[in-house]
């Protein structure tokens, strides 16, 4: 069977000590964000996820979901489970206390996300897909669209989807079709179909709020002549009260390979009533609010899962005997060692606790930024930190998916035979991961994001958001010969990523094809060199802890995971340089 345990402890480490959160004291929101409010915080939440989701989710993958004539059935246990998540106000934890929120910054939802996405992705898409609803309407709705649906949704009550793809448009959404009639009272009648809308319809709340982009009469072809709508499968009552169904619709759900208990599903509008969100044709300016929030939380899922199969990987191979260590026995009183002395299995476990602590360190500070460019008194700083999230948005929601199916992989491979059956629970992991590489634009769309538009910004304005300060980092610490170790290679890999940014910038303005073909491999260094700079931080901290007398375990930890990271996992940088600056000749020249 397997297991999880919520990692407070590098939680608070990650918040108190690489964050330093109570620097922040004076900005909006961050006065009431110390540690007598975090730790219980990160406790009650930790019970949250280990006894009432993570129950459900072996459970709910074999059960999985029901349809019946427009209704999706839920195994027993999740609608409750959804009740005890709302009674604990977590789904308007950091939403607008106008709304009825906490008003506590993002970064502090980070560990309760990645809890979630752990403990049960197929429950957590629904309040993850609400939060970003609510950030959408927050900054482009209406005053009146605010308060007729933003109380329900900070309550939980309510949740909200987006509703973007088409079956002829996919990642392609110039080409969608739905189309909005104006009505005399100022509404918009719907009618089209969308697909592969996750939480499109089910149970757990007595209202969907559908964010729909769609099509005014006359519009401009293309991405310049969609708008965005917000209606909702029950009509609202002048008294807020709910009527009578709108005429949005679920036609089916898919049928995947993983995320059995999370709906996806087929939905069309036929002549619903909705309202416009922001300006007309700008649909695609208001949608990217919500898609970008929804990249981050992404990432975090595939982080989540990572999480969650390194634990059971290292607990298997703390307990699985098999052969003896190639060095001599280590544990003569059995018939064999547990294979975690072996070469092989400690690799992969390294690598996957490598990969958790150094992201969950890169979504924490995703979410501080996010909260300091939309809170932060300076406007230098918000500014500064707006570049910072523009930049590493497609890197993060791409090396974390990517990374968190290679984890699931791993786990699968430390059990061996063992993880490929369902009782173990890993293939499930492998399984629930890969759609977070392909929904919320694709990786490789991702890449081409970062390579076509994020680094041409400002000739490089985004870049000294993220090259400066690891320039700093690296010059601060020259002298110092115990950090040597980290920054060396620091330094060294970030020349390497500097020389391939300026070969794409060169080689993409003489043949597109160039960026395009290298644009993948681009953006796994730029994620590579990220989780240097943060390893080395991180063990920068860890030695000034143990000069002090700090936890010996945990930040001993802490610098033998740096020093593996810098050795084994960074110089796939080289590599990927060499296939950057090869060019895109023998990918474009090739027949197929």
């Amino acid at each position: 069977m397997p297991q999880y345990k919520a990692p407070i402890r590098d939680f608070q480490f990650v918040l108190n000590e690489y964050l330093k959160l109570d620097q922040y004291k004076a900005v909006d929101g961050f006065s009431d964000a110390g540690e007598e409010l975090m730790t219980p915080v990160l406790e009650a939440a930790a019970q949250l996820c280990e006894e009432v989701l993570f129950p459900l989710n072996q459970k709910g993958d074999r059960i999985g979901l029901k349809y019946d004539n427009g209704k999706v059935i839920m195994p027993d246990g999740f609608k409750e489970a959804y009740q005890t998540y709302m009674e604990g106000g977590w789904t308007g934890f950091t939403c607008d206390p106008a709304y009825g929120g906490q008003g506590l910054p993002d970064v502090l939802n980070m560990p309760l996300m990645e809890m979630v996405c752990s403990a049960n992705l197929s429950f957590g898409l629904t309040p993850g897909l609400s939060h970003g609803a609510y950030n959408a309407i927050m900054l482009h709705a209406s005053d009146a669209i605010k308060k007729k649906y933003l109380p329900k949704m900070v309550s939980g009550h309510w949740s909200g989807v987006m509703c973007l793809t088409e079956p002829q448009a996919g990642t392609d959404l110039g080409l969608i079709r739905t189309q909005a009639t104006p009505n005399a009272d100022g509404s918009y009648a719907l009618e089209g179909n969308k697909i592969f809308i996750s939480s499109g319809e089910h149970e757990l709340t007595e209202n969907i709020v559908h964010l729909i982009l769609a099509r005014l009469p006359g519009a401009p072809a293309g991405t310049k002549g969609i708008s965005l709508f917000i209606a909702s499968k029950y009509d609202i009552n002048d008294d807020g009260t709910l009527g009578a169904l709108s005429g949005i619709r679920c036609d089916g759900i898919e049928h995947k390979m993983g995320l059995h208990c999370s709906p996806t599903c087929q939905i069309s509008f036929n002549g619903c009533k909705a309202w416009l969100v922001g300006e007309p044709n700008k649909g695609m300016k208001a949608m990217f609010t919500m898609m970008n929030a929804a990249r981050l939380y992404v990432g975090v899922q595939g982080l989540g899962i990572a999480e969650v199969a390194y634990q059971n990987a290292l607990a298997y191979a703390k307990e699985r005997l098999q052969m003896r260590a190639i060095t001599g026995t280590k544990m003569p009183d059995k018939a064999a060692d547990p294979i975690i002395v072996h070469a092989d299995v400690r690799r992969m476990l390294l690598t996957m606790r490598s990969f958790t602590e150094g992201c969950r360190a890169l979504a924490m500070e995703m979410a501080l930024k996010i909260d300091l460019a939309h809170r932060h008194p300076d406007a230098a700083v918000r500014q500064e930190a707006d570049d910072f999230v523009q930049l590493l948005t497609p890197v993060v929601k791409s090396y974390l998916t990517d990374g968190g199916f290679e984890m699931a992989n791993l786990a699968v491979q430390v059990h061996g035979g063992y993880g490929y059956i369902a009782e173990y629970g890993v293939e499930q992991y492998v399984r629930d991961a890969r759609i977070t590489m392909i929904y919320e634009g694709t990786n490789g769309v991702q890449a081409l994001d970062l390579v076509g538009r994020k680094l041409p910004v400002g000739t490089g304005r985004y870049l000294r958001s993220f090259f400066h300060p690891i320039d700093a980092f690296v010059t601060k610490h020259r002298n110092n010969a115990a950090m040597a170790e980290f920054t060396k290679p620091l330094y060294v890999h970030m020349g390497y990523l500097q020389k391939a940014t300026m070969w794409i910038a060169m080689q993409g303005m003489a043949n597109p094809d160039d960026a395009a073909g290298g644009a993948v491999e681009y953006q796994h260094m730029f994620a590579l060199v990220a989780l240097a700079y943060i390893w080395a931080r991180q063990a920068q901290i860890a030695q000034e802890k143990l000069a002090s007398g700090g936890d010996k375990e945990f930040y001993e930890a802490k610098i033998a995971t740096a020093r593996f990271y810098m050795q084994k996992i960074l110089p796939q940088t080289i590599s990927l340089l060499a296939a950057i600056t090869n060019g895109s000749k023998s990918m474009m020249g090739a027949v197929l």
